[in-house]
């Protein structure tokens, strides 16, 4: 088995034929996997989103665990209001950012759109959720007369 730069004592090892295979990780290693900071790690720990164990001075979590906490993490496409989803792209229901992303403009144009009404646009909750009729309508009326317009130009 060689050496990872751990101590034996913060992982446990199963030898699985010649590779180990680790059950447990630290708080660095558990950023890493998720790709986000320590402070985070630490923050669901402590508000019970992650179970986390403590030895005397190190904290150690278990991958099952680490998995469990991923699946249920946050996740804006995910969001509900009133028991549907806020982001339903089936059904036609897009927010700001996926709206920009569609049409290769800033979001900041699609706020501007909806703001002096060219773009149709429904809060829910703290959400802005817009209709993928209202995109094609603001594209065939604004974006594509906004390219002839400067091409004739």
């Amino acid at each position: 088995m060689a050496f990872d730069g751990h101590r034996a004592d913060e992982c446990e090892v199963t030898i699985v034929g010649d590779a180990p295979k680790k059950k447990v990780v630290s708080i660095t290693e558990a950023a890493k996997i998720n790709n986000v900071t320590r402070q985070a790690i630490y923050v669901a720990i402590k508000q019970n989103k992650l179970k986390a164990y403590k030895d005397t001075t190190r904290w150690t979590i278990r991958l099952e665990d680490l998995e469990d906490y991923r699946r249920q993490k946050y996740s804006r496409s995910k969001s509900t209001y009133n028991g549907e989803l806020l982001f339903d792209n089936e059904n036609g229901f897009y927010s700001v950012n996926q709206v920009a992303k569609m049409l290769g403009v800033p979001a900041q144009k699609i706020y501007y759109a909806t703001r002096i009404g060219l773009m149709k646009a429904t809060r829910k909750g703290a959400a802005w959720v817009i209709h993928v009729s209202q995109v094609k309508e603001y594209k065939e009326n604004y974006l594509n007369r906004a390219q002839t317009d400067s091409a004739v130009m």
